[in-house]
């Protein structure tokens, strides 16, 4: 095994982040032990599934009309690299803060494949920061 195989391979299983990938339609074909952590889904009952598996409800149209666009075009509105703040879903249904980046897949034609997402929950750091507004709001101590 190369070593880019074999750094690609750890990171895939042990990082604590989750990396999912989807094809062009916007089914899952990655989840990864990161991705079961922070989503409570298995790799079983996520490959294989649409997004709105972790997309809030009332968020998967305009999600999905960017989602259709960045296929088509092969550009997205967020410049490479840059960190996007959203929420997600968890199996129970809990509702969690992500931050991501994504990337985008090529086939061999150049064609936009489909990407892929590296996502940490920021929940508490979220509630965290919420209250200190909150307070700061209030005139209160922080």
């Amino acid at each position: 095994m190369d070593i880019a195989a074999a750094v690609g391979d750890a990171l895939l299983n042990s990082a604590s982040d989750a990396i999912v990938a989807t094809d062009a339609r916007g089914r899952i074909t990655l989840w990864n032990p990161g991705a079961a952590r922070v989503f409570g889904f298995t790799p079983e009952e996520a490959v294989g599934q649409s997004l709105d598996l972790i997309i809030p409800e009332a968020l998967r149209a305009r999600h999905w009309a960017g989602f259709r666009h960045t296929m088509a075009t092969g550009t997205s509105r967020y410049g490479q690299g840059d960190l996007l703040s959203v929420p997600a879903l968890t199996k129970d249904g809990a509702r969690i803060s992500v931050e991501f980046t994504i990337v985008m897949l090529h086939d061999a034609e150049h064609k936009v494949a489909g990407t892929v997402a590296v996502m940490r929950d920021v929940t508490k750091r979220f509630v965290e920061l919420k209250e200190l507004r909150r307070r700061a709001a209030q005139g209160g101590p922080s």
